[in-house]
C-alpha cells in the first residue's frame, strides 16, 4: 500500500553517453534517465538528477524533456564537481557528503536511486550508499526496450537491498547451509550435537579460509572421508580447480619420502633414471590431504613449511625451485603437540598448520549417531552387494543393543562399523540379516577387539601394569594377596579370560571366543562347562566376575 500513498522521489546521475541526444533524433534513442519518467505505473513526484559541470547543458536537456513527458514531474538538478569520475575515494566522499545533507522524510516519501547511469564507481557508491541506509531507498535499475519494440520506455526493476523481506531469499541462502552441512556428514542425519557443531564450523571455515586445515581423531574417526568432502565444496564453490593428492604419510618410509613429496631431477641418485615430477607439484592448483602428519619426518618437514609458506621448494637433486600452489589439509591420531616436546616435529609447521584445527570424536563417543550411520552402511552395503539389504527389528534392536553398550571398544571406529555391516549384509539370507547373524557378528567383534589387548601384554614379556589410578582386572576380582601368589603365567591368562569374560553378555558366549580353535575339534563342544571349570580354579564365577567390574 505504501507505494501508492506516497510519493516517489528518484535519485539518478545524469548518463554523459546514455542520455545524450540532439535535435528530433533523440526522441528515437532509448534515454534512461528520460525513460524513468515514461512508465505509467511508475508516477515521479520528483527527480534528483546530479550531473558533472561539463554537462551542464546535457543536463538543463534531459531536465526539459523529463517535464514535457512528464508535467508532474519536479526535475532539481544538482552539480557534482568530480576531478575523477573514475576515483573511487573521491566518488564517494562527494556523494557521502550529498546525501547527508540532503532533508530526507521516508515516512512521507518514497525513494528510488537509478543505477543505470553514471560509471560503475558511481553505480558502485550509490549501492554502498544504499546499503548502509545513508540512502534510505531501494535501488531500480532500467534497461533498454527489445528490438521488436523499438521506441519504448523499455523495462525496470525495483531492489529492495532488505534481505529480511526476501523470505525465498533468505531460505536458498538455508537451504544451501543444510546442503553444506549434509553434504560434509556424508548424507548422514548425525544426532550428537557436539558433533553437528564442529560440522557447521568446518563449513564456515572451508567455505572462507584458504588456510591449512587440521583433522584431529582416532583412527577411523572419519578424517579421510571429510577431508574428501572439504575438497569437493571447495571445488564447488571454484575456490580450487586442480585435484585432491591424497597420501598417507605413515606409508612413506626412508629416501622414498623425500621423492615421493617433492619430486626428484633424472640422475638424482642411482636409479633416477627420469625425473619425477613429485605429489606437492601434482597438487598444484588443488588440495594437498597429508593423512598421518606426525610421521614425517624432520627433514621432510622442514622442506614442506617453505611449501606451505612461500609456494616453492626444491625437487630432490635439483638447484631450481618449483612452484606449487595449493592447499593443505592434514590428519593425525597424535598428539602433535607431544611430539613437539619430544623433538619429533617442528614447532613452527605446528604453529602454521594448527590454525584451523578440528578434533573427529571417536564411534563410542557419538553413541547418538550409531543407528543413523548403521543405515548409511546399509545403504551403502546394498549398492556394493548389488541387492537391497534389510534388518528385521530383533535384529536391529540387538545390534544397536550391543553398539551402544559401553563395553563394545570400536577400535577401529567406523571402519570397525564398516566392516561389520558389510559381514552381515553379506551372509545375510535373502538380503534380511537376522538376529542369527547378529548374534555371530557380535561375537566376532568382541573377539577381534579381544586380540589386541592380548598381543599388546605377551609384547611385553610380563603382565602389564594397569594404568595409574586403576586396578588390574586380576587384582580386582581376586584381590592383592591371592593376585601375587599366581605365576605369572597363570596371571596373564586369567586377565585375558577376565577381558573376554566381561566384554561378553553370557557364560556361553565367552566360552566360544575363548575355545574357538579347540571346540571345532570336538563332537559336543561344551564351552560354558569348560570356561566354568577354569573360574573355578580360582574361586570365580561368572556372578562373582561380572559384580567386580
Amino acid at each position: 500500500m505504501a507505494d501508492v500513498r506516497l510519493p516517489r522521489v528518484a535519485f539518478s546521475i545524469l548518463g554523459s553517453t546514455l542520455d545524450r541526444g540532439k535535435g528530433i533524433a533523440r526522441w528515437e534513442r532509448w534515454r534512461p534517465t528520460v525513460a524513468l519518467v515514461c512508465h505509467e505505473d511508475l508516477l515521479l513526484t520528483r527527480l534528483e538528477l546530479l550531473y558533472q559541470p561539463t554537462c551542464a547543458n546535457l543536463a538543463q536537456l534531459v531536465a526539459e524533456d523529463v517535464r514535457h513527458l512528464s508535467p508532474e514531474t519536479e526535475v532539481r538538478l544538482h552539480s557534482i564537481d568530480l576531478k575523477n569520475p573514475w576515483d573511487f575515494e573521491e566518488v564517494y566522499g562527494v556523494l557521502h557528503d550529498m546525501v547527508r545533507a540532503y532533508p530526507f522524510v521516508p515516512e512521507r516519501e518514497e525513494y528510488l536511486v537509478h543505477i543505470t547511469t553514471g560509471t560503475h564507481v558511481e553505480q558502485i557508491c550509490l549501492f554502498l550508499l544504499t546499503e548502509s541506509r545513508h540512502l534510505p531507498a531501494k535501488l531500480i535499475q532500467t534497461s533498454p526496450p527489445r528490438r521488436s519494440t523499438p521506441g519504448g520506455p523499455g523495462t525496470y526493476a525495483i531492489i529492495d537491498l532488505d534481505l529480511s523481506r526476501y523470505d525465498r531469499l533468505a531460505s536458498r541462502f538455508q537451504a544451501e547451509k543444510r546442503d553444506n552441512l549434509t553434504f560434509l556428514k556424508s548424507g548422514i542425519d548425525t544426532r550428537n550435537e557436539a558433533f553437528n557443531r564442529l560440522i557447521e564450523r568446518i563449513e564456515v571455515v572451508a567455505s572462507a579460509s584458504r588456510a591449512p586445515i587440521l583433522l584431529e581423531g582416532p583412527t577411523g574417526a572419519g578424517k579421510s572421508q571429510l577431508a574428501r568432502r572439504i575438497f569437493e565444496l571447495k571445488k564447488a564453490r571454484r575456490q580450487v580447480q586442480g585435484e585432491l593428492v591424497d597420501v598417507n604419510c605413515a606409508t612413506l618410509r626412508g629416501d622414498t619420502a623425500m621423492t615421493t613429496l617433492f619430486g626428484h631431477t633424472r640422475g638424482a641418485f642411482t636409479g633416477a633414471t627420469s625425473e619425477r615430477q613429485g605429489l606437492l607439484r601434482k597438487a598444484d592448483g588443488g588440495v594437498l590431504f597429508l593423512d598421518e602428519i606426525g610421521e614425517l619426518g624432520l627433514d621432510e618437514q622442514a622442506m614442506l613449511l617453505r611449501a606451505i609458506e612461500d609456494k616453492v621448494f626444491y625437487p630432490v637433486g635439483s638447484d631450481r625451485e618449483v612452484k606449487s600452489d595449493f592447499l593443505l589439509l592434514a590428519g593425525t591420531n597424535r598428539d602433535l603437540a607431544a611430539r613437539v616436546a619430544q623433538g619429533k616435529f617442528r614447532e613452527d609447521l605446528l604453529a602454521r598448520i594448527h590454525i584451523w584445527k578440528f578434533r573427529l570424536p571417536g564411534l563410542r563417543e557419538r553413541p547418538e549417531d550409531i543407528e543413523p550411520n548403521l543405515n548409511y552402511e546399509l545403504e551403502q552395503a546394498s549398492q556394493q552387494l548389488g541387492g537391497q539389504v534389510t534388518m528385521n527389528r530383533e535384529a536391529r534392536e540387538r545390534y544397536l543393543a550391543f553398539a551402544v553398550d559401553p563395553s563394545s571398544r570400536w577400535s577401529a571406529n567406523f571402519r570397525d562399523l564398516n566392516a561389520s555391516v558389510l559381514r552381515m549384509a553379506t551372509l545375510a539370507r535373502a538380503g534380511r540379516i537376522s538376529v542369527e547373524d547378529v548374534a555371530e557378528e557380535i561375537e566376532r567383534l568382541r573377539a577381534s577387539w579381544a586380540l589386541p589387548a592380548a598381543e599388546a601384554e605377551s609384547s611385553q614379556g610380563a603382565f602389564a601394569p594397569a594404568a595409574q589410578g586403576e586396578v588390574d582386572p586380576v587384582t580386582a576380582v581376586l584381590g592383592e594377596e591371592q593376585a601375587a601368589a599366581l605365576d605369572r603365567f597363570d596371571r596373564v591368562q586369567l586377565a585375558e579370560v577376565l577381558q573376554v569374560c566381561r566384554s561378553a553378555p553370557s557364560l556361553s558366549a565367552a566360552g566360544r571366543i575363548l575355545f574357538a580353535a579347540s571346540r571345532n575339534r570336538k563332537v559336543t563342544p561344551n564351552d560354558a562347562d569348560r570356561l566354568r571349570k577354569y573360574l573355578a580354579r580360582f574361586g570365580l564365577s561368572w556372578g562373582k566376575i561380572h559384580s567386580s567390574r
